[in-house]
């Protein structure tokens, strides 16, 4: 019967066994697999396990499979996948073992049946045939019938047996079984007689072991019942006969560690000496390291006849030895050594600790003085002025009272925020903040701030401000302008006449590292005055008619630089002055990668400046912002310049900068004349801004041509139109005006020089005056290099043709 193309099922009549053929083959091979099928009915009819034959005929390549399986079954159950799957499976092993050339039997592990819980192993012999592919036949058999039911069929192996067989020994004279460890399996292996094959049976570990347990389990519990007793009974026996005897020699030798311990732990020298045996009993570290440098028999000899007591160099350090014979041994000594250099190193330490408690009792007592007196006298103003300002009717009186009371309350709150400022620092209660800022407008606030203080006294101020003007920092701003605000304020109070000069700089290389010098040409001020730099209110401070300088100053700025990983420091000398040098370290800001144009680029500024520290503090502000500065003595004749800076009142020019130390600001006194204070950089620039835009406008006002009538512009429009080159004209001149405006873009002056002059030619050509002449005014503002001029003339070129092409094209 025909199951598939390549299947075919052979019917017959005894259905003990049931044959396949797979692929096309011969009658021959018909009628022999009917042969097979007929013997093996005879043979494995009477066996319930399932077995099976594979012939693989080298004469038509067919594969015939014999079993003891029912196929029907197997082939409507699965539609012959399953068999066709294991009968390619057998042709490919089968095709292999005929190639293999010097292995003409071989043998397959053990394998499991897909549909019965039945293992079996392969066995495969090969015939060759000259001129034909070989035939191989192989026998499924099964092993359920040789194993025990009560060992698991899955644990048993069928390995090769790699040792030697030798054909003269009988078979019961080979070797027995072996068991061998591999992991965590124990391995039970014995060889197969005539074969060289092993059947290995592998048992894990823990099963064995937990079948060990059970099998066992009342020997193992009378064993360890047993031992436990033995165990018991040699507790309670060494207990009450060997115990005594061990405890007291622990308790001994606890005694004897516990004595050690505390002679170690002695803060001089002991040596317990037996003179009998020579030998040392006992003795600590500092008894040990002098051993090498002490005679005991001398120094025994010596303190009998001086009471137990001498006094004697050891190793260049005086000691004071006492001895002690003791009352059990006669001869044994106790040797006290104590060291007098260290004791008398140690009374020095306590004097001299007790010489700065001393003294910081007498600066807590000096600064609570100093605090009172600072607090008292500020306070009783203030009582004195509320009582005027109660007594007083007069409301002129009242207002000066008034601002006089805000004035006074406000430096008491000011010294009472310094304290508690100062009291979170030494509590660590206070961090600095960080934010952007600008150095030099905190500068110009400052200074600002102090400068009523400055002009009430009379002083000068110099602002020498040597960090680039537009850098901005990263930190605390509120910080760093109370340090300079409260050292100002200070050099104010010391300062009597004089000035007062501030230098802004950094560290040559490290922008971060800022250096503020504050010289003033005061009174100066005393070491005592400068120890409130490590100390508050150590020293009572200077003051004049106006103002208290504070004991707390110096010591909070220290405070405060630390902070901002900087210093103090205060160099002085008496009626010469006080310079303050303020190093921190602040951050910067990320400076910009492109250039950008400066402020006062081509502005060119005239310098009439009598004071030589003047003229530099303008000249670097001027040049920091991009302006040529010109001195007066060194100006050629027929130099244009734009602004004039002077400190001269008398020397008034158009578009003048009256510099002044005593400015608020700037001031404008009339026009074209404005009085500026020369230590506010941004004043100053703002000052000379508008000064220029002054300029301008007056430029723009006188330069301003007529308007042109229209019956001009109609004259010209004629003129152009009879002109051969009109044409010319309305291709070439509108072109030649956008070039203007992008060269001027570019800022090309040398291209847009020769565009001018191309114009200019153009209108001289076809005789168009007022071109020709606008364009000579474009030459001149282009060689001048004035960009707003340039641009306005410019403009006024456009308009003019612009009217002149509508005028041509109605």
């Amino acid at each position: 019967m025909r199951l598939r193309p390549d299947i075919y099922y052979i019917e017959k009549q005894r259905r003990k066994t049931d044959a396949v053929i797979f692929g096309n083959h011969e009658p021959a091979t018909l009628a022999m697999t009917l042969q097979l099928s007929d013997y093996l009915d005879s043979h494995w009819g009477a066996q319930n396990d399932t077995y099976s034959m594979y012939y693989l005929n080298g004469q038509d390549n067919s594969l015939t499979l014999i079993t003891t399986q029912a196929l029907k079954e197997v082939t409507s159950r699965f539609k012959e996948s399953y068999l066709t799957a294991a009968a390619e499976s057998r042709r490919a092993e089968m095709l292999q073992q005929a190639n293999t050339l010097d292995e003409r039997e071989s043998f397959s592990p053990l394998r499991k049946l897909r549909f019965q819980n039945a293992y079996y192993f392969t066995i495969r012999t090969t015939f060759n045939h000259p001129g034909h592919l070989a035939t191989v036949i192989a026998f499924d058999l099964p092993i359920n019938d040789l194993i025990p039911p009560n060992m698991a069929r899955s644990n048993f192996l069928l390995q090769p047996d790699k040792t030697p067989i030798n054909e003269g020994i009988a078979p019961e004279d080979t070797a027995a079984a072996s068991v061998t460890l591999n992991g965590y399996w124990v391995e039970i292996s014995a060889p197969l007689a005539n074969a060289s094959l092993k059947i290995v049976y592998r048992v894990p570990v823990t099963v064995l072991a937990i079948d060990l347990l059970r099998n066992n389990f009342w020997l193992i519990l009378s064993n360890i019942l047993l031992l436990a007793l033995a165990v018991l009974g040699i507790y309670f026996i060494r207990r009450q006969f060997v115990r005594p005897s061990t405890d007291m020699l622990d308790q001994l030798e606890a005694q004897k560690s516990l004595s050690q311990e505390i002679i170690t732990s002695l803060p001089q020298g002991l040596l317990v000496y037996n003179f009998n045996s020579n030998a040392v009993v006992a003795s600590n570290q500092i008894a040990d390291n002098l051993m090498p440098h002490l005679n005991l028999q001398k120094i025994a000899h010596m303190a009998e006849q001086h009471h137990g007591v001498i006094q004697g160099t050891v190793n260049n350090e005086v000691y004071e030895i006492r001895m002690f014979r003791s009352k059990f041994s006669p001869e044994t000594y106790l040797f006290l050594l104590h060291d007098q250099d260290k004791e008398v190193l140690v009374n020095k330490r306590l004097q001299q600790a007790r010489r700065e408690y001393d003294k910081s009792l007498q600066a807590r007592k000096l600064m609570l003085h100093n605090l009172g007196i600072e607090l008292n006298q500020p306070i009783n103003n203030l009582n004195q002025t509320a009582k005027e300002l109660q007594n007083t009717t007069d409301p002129a009186v009242q207002h000066e009272l008034v601002r006089k009371l805000a004035e006074q309350s406000e430096s008491i709150i000011e010294l009472i925020d310094n304290i508690t400022l100062l009291t979170r620092l030494e509590t660590q209660d206070w961090q600095p903040e960080q934010h952007s800022f600008s150095l030099s407008a905190l500068i110009d606030g400052l200074l600002l701030d102090v400068l009523p203080a400055i002009n009430q006294k009379g002083l000068t101020l110099f602002n020498h401000y040597l960090v680039g003007l537009d850098q901005n920092y990263i930190g605390d701003e509120k910080v760093l302008r109370k340090i300079l605000s409260l050292l100002l304020h200070y050099s104010v109070i010391t300062t009597a006449y004089g000035k007062i000069t501030l230098n802004v700089d950094h560290e040559p290389g490290h922008p971060e590292q800022l250096i503020i010098q504050i010289t003033d040409t005061g009174v100066g001020i005393s070491d005592e005055e400068i120890s409130n730099l490590n100390y508050p209110f150590l020293s009572q401070t200077l003051a004049d008619r106006y103002n208290h300088s504070s004991g707390l100053t110096f010591f909070l700025c220290n405070q405060l630089c630390k902070k901002l990983n900087g210093q103090l420091e205060i160099r002085s000398k008496v009626d010469i002055g006080t310079r303050y040098t303020i190093r921190v370290t602040i951050a910067i800001q990320n400076e910009q990668v492109e250039e950008q144009e400066k402020l006062l680029d081509g502005v060119t500024v005239l310098l009439d400046i009598t004071s030589e520290e003047v003229r530099s503090i303008i000249t670097t502000l001027l040049n920091s912002f991009g302006a040529n500065c010109i001195i007066v003595d060194d100006r050629l004749p027929g130099r244009d310049y734009d602004v004039t800076v002077t400190d001269n009142p008398q020397h008034y020019d158009n578009f003048t900068l009256l510099l002044a130390s005593d400015e608020v600001g700037m001031q404008q006194l009339q026009d074209n004349y404005i009085r500026v204070n020369y230590n506010l950089g941004s004043v100053v620039i703002d000052a000379i801004l508008l000064l220029i835009e002054q300029q301008i406008s007056s430029d723009e006002h006188i330069e301003k041509p007529e308007s042109i009538a229209a019956d001009d512009i109609n004259a010209y429009e004629q003129q152009l139109k009879s002109s051969d080159y009109y044409s010319l004209f309305v291709e070439t001149v509108p072109v030649d005006l956008k070039k203007l405006y992008t060269e001027l873009q570019q800022r090309d002056f040398i291209s847009l020089s020769q565009t001018a002059h191309r114009l200019k030619g153009v209108f001289a050509m076809l005789n168009l005056l007022i071109g020709k002449q606008l364009c000579e005014t474009l030459e001149q503002h282009i060689a001048d290099g004035d960009r707003l001029k340039i641009e306005n003339s410019i403009s006024q070129i456009d308009s003019f043709v612009t009217r002149l092409l509508q005028q041509g094209n109605p």
